[in-house]
């Protein structure tokens, strides 16, 4: 089947956070959510299971959908896994909050990697922890910017206060993946200072330029033994309004910290993120490897343009994700602040550099994961925009 990722749904009307934040001009390509349609044969099932009738409690177990994860995670990465290491959550925010919860106590430190995917701070702050930050160290003698690891650096900034480092892999907001050497260096500076490594890897799948991603847990088992991995099918096939999502956790020791630091206050799946997530993991393979092939496309449209209209902006080339990491610090933008520029004066919401923390000032995040002509219109809208300056 193939798949139309050019159609234009209308989304407002629906209860779309992404849509309805803002008024009815704004085109709004800020929170990392799709406005694609998902698989046909997701919406098969879940359509099955409405016409069922029945929605009560979901089992605590879901074999099948614990049996398809172990499958596709031995298929995709040659990691083996097994369902009791398996944890569910109906969102990685939840997760997030969880380990950070479960690992440390309050005052204590977690480590970040900003500019960083800004409910990790969340997180943290929520539990009463302290955010310890050793920023990537951006490289601007590259054609596009690039993002590197200070591993001194990094090492040097963890202390007898800090108790988990909370990874991001790939990289959310630079779209960086990290490789096994790199992973491999991070995990023996975690092994060192002994942190538990929560690994936030919720876009293992939105991989570009048929990349692999190497899951941080799967390197050894000495850094499994120090690992939580959150995944979800959320982000991969637009299920994040239906909450499934999972923690892989090899340490029975981390298991039972998480599963205590969750109780009675994070609840399970529902009935219909079970279905979605089940049905888009056996039979959504197609619609993905074609949506992949479709953000390939839009991310190049977008820096030939920023190449060729408006060589003031700077950006990433994404390995991963749907999410491009664009600099405007050079435009003269009024107060330095170039997302609340481009919602006055073009009209186009994206999310704010300076939300990702350190080394996010004069950027913003723009999500291309919507039909192409949509993004033309957004990017002449801020091209507009900057010829008024």
């Amino acid at each position: 089947m193939k798949y139309n990722f050019d159609e234009i749904i209308e989304r407002r009307g629906t209860g779309s956070g992404k849509w309805e934040t803002y008024d009815k001009d704004v085109i709004p390509l800020w929170v990392a959510d799709m406005d694609f349609a998902v698989a046909k044969e997701v919406q098969d099932d879940l359509l099955k299971r409405v016409e069922h009738g029945v929605f009560g409690y979901s089992a605590h177990t879901l074999p099948e959908l614990l049996d398809t994860i172990c499958i596709r995670t031995q298929k995709l990465y040659n990691w083996k896994i097994y369902p009791e290491q398996i944890i569910f959550f109906p969102g990685l925010g939840s997760a997030l909050n969880a380990c950070c919860r479960a690992f440390g106590n309050p005052g204590n430190e977690v480590l970040v990697q900003p500019p960083i995917y800004f409910p990790f701070m969340d997180a943290i702050r929520n539990q009463n922890k302290s955010v310890n930050h050793a920023p990537l160290i951006r490289d601007d003698t590259t054609e596009y910017i690039e993002y590197e690891i200070d591993y001194a650096k990094l090492d040097e900034s963890i202390d007898t206060n800090t108790k988990l480092f909370l990874l991001s892999n790939p990289h959310n907001p630079v779209g960086k993946m990290y490789n096994k050497d790199q992973l491999t260096k991070l995990a023996t500076i975690a092994e060192s200072n002994d942190l538990v490594i929560c690994s936030d890897e919720i876009h293992c799948e939105l991989i570009l330029d048929n990349k692999i991603h190497c899951p941080t847990a799967s390197i050894s088992d000495e850094i499994a033994a120090r690992c939580v991995t959150l995944m979800a099918p959320s982000k991969t096939f637009n299920l994040a309004g239906l909450s499934c999502g999972y923690a892989i956790i090899q340490n029975p020791d981390l298991m039972l910290q998480v599963r205590e630091a969750s109780a009675g206050i994070i609840p399970g799946v529902n009935v219909m993120g079970y279905t979605a997530a089940l049905s888009a993991f056996q039979h959504g393979n197609i619609w993905l490897q074609q949506l992949l092939e479709y953000l390939q496309e839009n991310r190049d449209y977008v820096l030939q343009y920023i190449d060729k209209h408006m060589p003031n902006i700077r950006s990433t080339r994404p390995e991963a994700t749907y999410l491009m990491w664009l600099d405007c610090s050079q435009i003269n933008i009024p107060d330095a602040n170039p997302q609340a520029f481009f919602l006055k004066n073009a009209r186009v919401a994206f999310s704010d550099g300076a939300m990702f923390g350190p080394g996010g000032d004069g950027f913003i995040r723009l999500n291309l994961a919507c039909p192409k002509s949509v993004l033309e219109t957004a990017l002449n809208r801020m091209h507009n925009a900057i010829n008024k300056l």
